[in-house]
């Protein structure tokens, strides 16, 4: 266990430091309003959603290929978040913004976050509380549907951070995350089809 704690601290401070000298010592850390800072705090919230319906969904089945997919998104997108997190520590940023999300991609009207939902892509409070009371086949289906339409949410804003961003460190990440998020839509629509349904 000390083991992986420490892991985790040296990795989190290769990235601070990473982030610390991407632009060169004397680079200023993004505003408030930059896409840096709104990209960070926007996925954050995303990818929390992903979290818990991962962990929803593992308690909601014994199929191993689900639980599988569902245990590897919950520790890539919490560490994610807390990488997002902490650059806006470093960068001396408020974690909320007054502006609504996807503000800084210039869709902040496009959502009301009626029913929870803040953006393109999150579930509902309502398909929640769904799937936390379904259980083996119903449940693993629709949290692939609902992964599958959350990942590309999730995709479309990585992508808005790929072309907005300045910080090379988080413009790389957000990268990554599309390619990973696209190989599980693929995967999930596998999956899917070997259960009977479509995304």
């Amino acid at each position: 266990m000390a083991v992986a704690v420490a892991g985790v601290l040296v990795a989190a401070g290769a990235i601070t430091c990473s982030v610390a000298q991407d632009g060169g010592a004397d680079t200023a850390p993004p505003t408030a309003d930059s896409a840096d800072a709104g990209f960070a705090r926007d996925m954050a919230v995303h990818h929390q959603q992903a979290v818990e319906m991962s962990y929803i969904v593992r308690d909601r089945t014994a199929d191993e290929e689900v639980r599988r997919l569902a245990y590897d998104i919950a520790q890539t997108q919490a560490n994610q978040r807390g990488m997002l997190i902490g650059w806006l520590d470093l960068w001396g940023l408020p974690k909320v913004s007054s502006e609504p999300p996807m503000s800084w991609m210039g869709m902040g009207a496009m959502s009301d976050g009626e029913d929870g939902a803040l953006m393109p892509g999150m579930a509902t409070n309502t398909e929640l509380k769904k799937l936390g009371t379904l259980n083996g086949k119903a449940a693993e289906v629709l949290f692939l549907r609902l992964m599958t339409a959350h990942h590309k949410g999730g995709i479309h804003m990585a992508e808005g951070c790929v072309d907005e961003c300045t910080v090379g460190v988080e413009k790389r990440l957000a990268r990554g995350m599309v390619e990973a998020q696209q190989s599980e839509i693929d995967l999930m629509a596998d999956m899917l089809k070997a259960r009977g349904a479509t995304p």
